[in-house]
C-alpha cells in the first residue's frame, strides 16, 4: 500500500509539478505568468486532457493490471503490474500515461511559448523514450510472445 502511494506521489511530483516548473524556469517568464487568453485556453485544454488520459490509464492499470506503472530505469519504485495491459487506453498506445503527460506538457509549452521550455520538453521526451525502451525489454522478459505480439500491433505512443 505504501509503495503504491510512493509511486503515485513520485509520478505526480516529477511529471505534473517538477517538469512543468523546470519548463517555466527555463523560459524565464515571471511568476505568476498568465499568457494571452487564446493561448491560455488552448494550454489549459491540453493540460486537462493530458491529465485525464494519464489518470484514466493509471486507474485502468491499477484495476486490471493489479500494479503500478512507476518503474524507473529497471528500479522498481512500486509493485509492478501482474498482467499485460492491452485493453482500455492501452489498445491505442503502449504508453498512454506518457502520451497524457506529453499532452499536458504541450499545454504548458503553449502557455509559456518559449524556445527554452521547448528544449526542456524535448529533453524529457528523449529521456522518457530511453526509459520506455528499457521497460520494453523488461516486458518482453516478463510476458514473452504475448508482449511481442502486442508490440507489433500497438504503437509505442500514438503513431505507428
Amino acid at each position: 500500500m505504501i509503495r503504491n502511494f510512493i509511486g503515485y506521489l513520485l509520478g505526480f511530483l516529477v511529471f505534473v509539478v517538477c517538469i512543468p516548473a523546470l519548463m517555466w524556469w527555463a523560459s524565464g517568464r515571471p511568476f505568476p505568468y498568465v499568457p494571452a487568453l487564446p493561448l491560455a485556453i488552448v494550454a489549459c485544454s491540453l493540460m486537462i486532457a493530458g491529465l485525464a488520459l494519464s489518470i484514466r490509464a493509471i486507474v485502468h492499470m491499477k484495476r486490471v493490471g493489479e500494479g503500478n506503472p512507476f518503474d524507473a530505469y529497471n528500479h522498481e519504485v512500486a509493485p509492478r503490474t501482474r498482467h499485460l495491459m492491452t485493453d482500455g487506453p492501452y489498445r491505442y498506445s503502449r504508453n498512454p500515461m506518457l502520451v497524457g503527460i506529453y499532452i499536458y506538457d504541450a499545454g504548458v509549452l503553449i502557455g509559456l511559448w518559449n524556445w527554452w521550455a521547448l528544449l526542456v520538453f524535448l529533453a524529457q521526451v528523449i529521456l522518457l523514450t530511453l526509459q520506455v525502451r528499457s521497460e520494453e525489454k523488461r516486458l518482453e522478459k516478463d510476458f514473452g510472445d504475448e508482449y511481442r505480439a502486442y508490440k507489433s500491433r500497438v504503437p509505442r505512443y500514438f503513431i505507428k
